[in-house]
Order: C-alpha cells, then sequence, then structure tokens
C-alpha cells in the first residue's frame, strides 16, 4: 500500500469519525479524545488475518504502555480483509480470545464496525445497522478503565442504542448519501 493510498484511508476514517460517530453523536464519549489528539488511527496492510491478528496484539501493547492521557483508544482499520461482514464477524471470535489469552480481558474491549454491518435480527437494508457502518473494517480497541469513567457522569447510557437507532432512522436518502458515500456502490 502507497503512502498516498493509507493517506486516504485514514482521511475516510478521519472523516466517518468526524462526520458520523461525533456527528450523529453515535458515540457521545469520541468527541473529547478526537478534539485532544488521543486517537490513533492504525492502518494494518496486511491481507493476512494472522498478521492483523498480531497488528492488533502490538497496538494493545503500544496502549498499554502509553497512558490514557496521551492516548485514549485506537481504532485497527483493515483495508485489504473482510469484504464479507460474516468473515470479519467470525474474525472477532478470534480478536476476544486473543483479549482473554492476553490476560487483558477487563482491560480492554472491542467495538466493531464495517461496510456491511448487519446485527443479528436485522435485513441488510435496515437503518439501524448504519450505527456501526464504517468505510473500512475497523477493530476499535476500548479502554474499560476510561469507559467505566464516562459512564458515570453520563445519563441513561443503556439508552444510548435506541437513540442512535432513532437518529439513523430519522436521516434522509440525501443525508445517507452525504455521510456514507462509501456505501453507494
Amino acid at each position: 500500500m502507497s503512502d498516498a493510498v493509507k493517506s486516504d484511508v485514514i482521511q475516510h476514517v478521519q472523516q466517518w469519525l468526524e462526520d458520523v460517530v461525533i456527528g450523529l453523536n453515535l458515540c457521545p464519549f469520541a468527541a473529547k479524545p478526537n478534539r485532544n489528539k488521543q486517537i490513533k488511527i492504525h492502518v494494518c496492510e496486511t491481507k493476512s488475518e494472522e498478521q492483523l491478528l498480531e497488528d492488533i496484539y502490538q497496538q494493545i501493547v503500544t496502549l498499554d504502555d502509553t497512558s490514557a492521557e496521551e492516548l485514549e483508544t485506537t481504532l485497527v482499520v483493515a483495508p485489504n480483509l473482510f469484504e464479507h461482514f460474516d468473515d470479519y464477524n467470525q474474525f472477532l471470535d478470534l480478536v476476544d480470545a486473543l483479549i482473554i489469552q492476553a490476560g487483558k480481558e477487563g482491560t480492554y474491549q472491542i467495538a466493531s464496525f464495517h461496510p456491511d454491518y448487519c446485527f443479528y435480527g436485522t435485513q441488510p437494508n435496515d437503518a439501524e445497522n448504519l450505527t456501526n457502518r464504517s468505510p473500512y473494517p475497523i477493530f476499535h480497541l476500548i479502554r474499560e478503565a476510561s469507559m467505566e469513567k464516562v459512564l458515570k457522569h453520563y445519563p441513561d447510557p443503556e439508552g444510548i442504542p435506541e437513540r442512535n437507532i432513532e437518529c439513523v432512522e430519522g436521516l434522509s436518502p440525501e443525508q445517507i448519501r452525504k455521510l456514507f458515500p462509501f456505501l453507494i456502490k
């Protein structure tokens, strides 16, 4: 992957983060670390699932070695893997196993995003899937301690998914085209 292509991937993810995740307030905790430059976007250029798993592990080590004040969270982007959501979804089991095997259960959790994200029990075109649709397959490494800290001060965190679904269901077709250009094929 050339530097220009890698730069484009980072720019697309940053744009999605700012316009969709923060702009629609799908994650009410993302604005501050984004503003403070505490979110790392790591592009894994490999076409190997094994190498991606190693990259994810290395990003966990980096989070371990870096204070949350300097680096709050990491988005591991896999632009060359998981064209199909089912393959991505199955790989998530390996990522969860990696976290357990590394002794990091309770320290980190994964949030998952994919261009064709489809929640269990939904149809692919259901609007609620937009809440987890991203320009590329992404594995979001979240510090659980940080999440617990912000949740203590956030009213009704259990209602976030429902509010997110209402938000994306209220988008017009024009807004969807503008916010999710990567979905137009």
